[in-house]
């Protein structure tokens, strides 16, 4: 019984919140491009500082290790982001170079307020998608240990873990939509995700106090690929010469995405 209401806890949690967070930002997506790349990465930042880290630096875990895994994440993802770039390089771009050289030049004409170069969020994708798979597997774990001290509590964790992934999956979906320009495959992506919470939950249930130990290095791995993607993918792409009103809403929505994670996890908990 506690094992049946755990996987539908955690499905709830990580599939549900996926969606919901789809339902928010595919709407707003197409008419708000460049705020929503302003939001996602307030609300990858905030996650990471304001959630993960904090909760992983309350465990009994030294903080001398928990940095050495944060800069092992950050070292990591950047090497991941490496293979990935290399590989599309690969691909894609051993043809003809002038080809791609008068795309690229008409694509700028065409688009002045575009900015061409965007193989920092094409490369971003998979480092998103590998954090959300460790971040999603401790949520299971977190979820699991609540149902199995209690079943109210269970759901209540359930219902926290969703509510606060909202404004992050939204983050997630608008990297991976422009990883991919489809909107199908980034909700299918992070779905699958989201469905590494009900893995975290069993895994948590037939093995919780083996793993409660290694919980918080799973949150700093979680984190160092939201601060990674949100430095070295995002932000730079927000570093444009704008107006004034252009610059003042973009710091808005900044602050909207680092807000939203802050009320809603301060809810949560």
């Amino acid at each position: 019984m506690t094992l049946i209401a755990i996987l539908i806890g955690t499905i709830a949690a990580g599939v549900g919140s996926v969606w919901l967070a789809a339902l928010l930002s595919f709407a707003m997506l197409a008419r708000y491009t460049q705020h929503m790349l302003s939001l996602a990465a307030g609300a990858l930042m905030a996650t990471a500082f304001m959630h993960l880290l904090p909760e992983a630096f309350e465990s009994e875990a030294g903080a001398h290790e928990l940095f050495a895994m944060l800069l092992a994440g950050l070292v990591f993802f950047f090497l991941l982001d490496k293979a990935e770039l290399w590989h599309h390089g690969h691909e894609h771009h051993q043809g003809d170079a002038h080809h791609d050289h008068a795309h690229d030049h008409a694509h700028a004409h065409a688009h002045p307020g575009h900015d061409h170069h965007d193989h920092g969020l094409r490369s971003g994708g998979w480092t998103v998608l590998a954090g959300d798979s460790v971040h999603a597997f401790g949520d299971g774990i977190l979820i699991a240990s609540a149902f199995m001290a209690d079943l109210r509590l269970g759901m209540v964790a359930a219902l926290a873990v969703l509510a606060h992934e909202v404004p992050h999956h939204m983050g997630d979906l608008v990297v991976l939509r422009h990883t991919s320009r489809n909107s199908r495959a980034a909700l299918v992506k992070v779905s699958l995700a989201g469905t590494v919470t009900a893995l975290g939950g069993v895994v948590g249930y037939f093995l919780l106090t083996q793993l409660q130990d290694y919980l918080p290095y799973f949150l700093v791995a979680a984190s160092s690929s939201f601060v990674y993607v949100a430095l070295a993918d995002l932000i730079p792409q927000l570093q444009k010469r704008l107006s004034l009103s252009a610059t003042i809403a973009q710091i808005a929505w900044l602050a909207l995405g680092i807000a939203l994670v802050t009320v809603v996890s301060g809810l949560a908990h």
